[in-house]
């Protein structure tokens, strides 16, 4: 299962989101807004406030970038 923070506006997040869903990848939609308490939980998992940000929640790998996410999913995923 997989953990994704996203803000709603953010062309990048819409993209893997839109890969996720073709790919019926399932997985948790986190919006992280600013000054939001999920942006705290973001910050500690990452370090940074950057989305779109995936945790694969069974390895515990954590990945930026909609095409670093992407290249990651179309490899760990069938």
């Amino acid at each position: 299962m997989y953990l994704l923070f996203h803000k709603e506006e953010c062309p990048y997040c819409l993209k893997v989101r839109q890969y996720m869903s073709d790919k019926n990848i399932p997985y948790i939609s986190v919006v992280s807004k600013t000054d939001a308490p999920n942006r705290k939980i973001l910050m500690q998992l990452g370090g940074k406030a950057q989305v779109p940000f995936l945790v694969n929640l069974t390895t515990a790998d954590t990945l930026y970038e909609s095409n670093d996410i992407i290249q990651y999913l179309e490899k760990h995923t069938k």
